[in-house]
């Protein structure tokens, strides 16, 4: 088949745009009243319902003893995969863990004017859950990207869930839990897992936090689950959308749509926008060309009639505009000095520059993560980081001049909102703090804090140059 080819101020190219922001919150009810059964068993009977769901929906049959991948497994894995294939996971590790450390949140502390010591404490969560899709095939690379994070943030414990295959073992999948130093495997998929790992099982303990990708009955159960554990976002089909100009290479535009198509749901969006008619009319016969001899030509058919399309367009500002109302997952951008349109990008999940720089090579080893907001989600969600692990405790400690300073305004606010207990909270301490510039008198001075012996230390940048200027001065 050949993909439609549009024209953007035609009445056909607003409805084809209509159906692709319409993918948003395509919630369905009978899915949802099916994830909800799914979860209350696995509430009610645990491991057993993990068992019979799995033999159910998977077509394998697992025992309490045979739920958990044992380490020795995972490590036998490592070596019964391809040489080649073990130094790709690994490069693909090393990259990702390097980019991932420089999104690290750090604490610190301050002092404001009123003499307000402020500031906030950043910690990794004890324990997360990863879920790995299976479905088609096998997703090693899903397992680095949401493990390898996690272990750079400094999660102490990551329990990886991966439905199991009936064929066998997937190799590669349990080699790269091994490479991104998983702790825990369970051979477990769907909503079961996620109730799982949401609210625990005999076998498996209960996390505080649910990510990765996943179908939709997956995806419904991690909203479903959301408040007992806390969720990354929820995740969609893969969607692709570049923009060309007059100079693009036809062929890898039409491999970059296909690459994005084959997934499998069909529900994947692949769209090029175009200034060129005679790109669009040349990326359309090659798309038809190569689904002649690839192994997948049906999943990304099926793609491309409901979300597909090659539009042409008015000029690159027009297709900027539609690109950040669209607000795709993979946004390539096959233009001249394609760095002078990136501050035209509003809402895209990964931007990828220049016709060197294809999807793929972000799916896999680039760096940057490849679980990105889908479905319009890129309009206010972000890319899965070392940041998604971490959570952030504020630090507040007053001073007497800043009770003085900012009490009456504290208790003025809380009068405002009928909290008078809030304002009296605030007025009984006041009452032993003197206006600026009167002596105290009579005044028993509070007790200094402690640190907690668990609590981290945190100084800030003028405590320790303080520190470091008296101990040169000492020598």
């Amino acid at each position: 088949m050949r993909p439609r080819v549009l024209k953007s101020h035609t009445p056909e190219f607003r409805r084809f745009l209509a159906a692709i922001v319409a993918r948003r919150g395509g919630d369905s009810a009978a899915i949802d009243r099916a994830v909800s059964k799914i979860i209350a068993d696995v509430r009610k009977r645990g491991d057993r319902a993990l068992i019979d769901l799995t033999a159910k929906f998977d077509g394998v049959k697992l025992t309490a003893a045979t739920i958990r991948v044992t380490p020795a497994e995972r490590h036998r894995a490592i070596n019964r995969i391809g040489t080649e294939d073990r130094r790709a996971l690994e490069l693909a590790a090393r990259r990702i863990a390097d980019f991932h450390r420089r999104t690290m949140e750090k604490s610190f502390i301050y002092r404001d004017k009123s003499g307000m010591r402020l500031g906030q404490m950043v910690q990794p969560m004890r324990r997360v859950g990863i879920y790995v899709p299976g479905g088609l095939g096998a997703y090693p690379s899903s397992v680095l990207m949401n493990a390898i994070p996690a272990k750079v943030a400094g999660v102490a414990e990551i329990a990886m869930v991966s439905p199991p295959s009936a064929e066998g073992e997937r190799l590669a999948v349990l080699a790269a839990a091994e490479i991104a130093g998983v702790d825990e495997f369970y051979r477990v998929g769907g909503a079961q897992a996620v109730a799982a790992l949401a609210y625990g099982t005999e076998t498996i303990k209960p996390v505080d936090k649910i990510v990765g990708p996943g179908n939709a009955f997956v995806q419904a159960a991690k909203r479903m689950v959301y408040g007992v554990a806390d969720i990354d976002k929820m995740a969609g089909p893969s969607e692709v959308l570049v923009i060309a100009d007059d100079r693009a290479h036809p062929g890898w535009i039409a491999a970059d749509l296909i690459a994005q198509a084959e997934h499998g749901s069909g529900d994947e969006a692949a769209v090029l926008l175009t200034t060129s008619a005679s790109i669009a009319q040349h990326v359309a016969e090659a798309v038809e060309a190569a689904l002649k001899s690839l192994p997948r030509a049906r999943q990304v058919e099926n793609a491309l009639v409901k979300r597909g399309a090659m539009v042409i367009v008015h000029d690159l500002n027009e297709a900027f505009d539609l690109a950040n109302e669209i607000a795709p997952e993979h946004l390539e951008l096959d233009v001249r000095n394609p760095s002078r349109w990136v501050p035209r990008v509003k809402a895209a999940g990964a931007v990828f520059l220049g016709p060197l720089t294809p999807a793929p090579l972000g799916d896999y080893l680039a760096g940057p993560n490849h679980v990105l907001p889908t479905g319009g989600a890129a309009r206010f969600a972000s890319p899965l980081g070392a940041y998604d692990f971490l959570k952030r405790t504020s630090i507040i400690e007053a001073s007497s001049g800043a009770i003085a300073a900012l009490g009456p305004a504290v208790a003025r606010l809380a009068r405002m909102e009928g909290f008078e207990g809030h304002a009296r909270a605030m007025e009984l301490r006041a009452e032993v703090i003197p206006a600026p510039g009167v002596k105290r008198q009579g005044v028993t001075p509070a007790p200094s804090i402690k640190r907690d012996a668990g609590a981290p230390r945190v100084r800030t940048r003028a405590r320790k140059a303080k520190r470091a200027g008296g101990n040169r001065n000492a020598k």
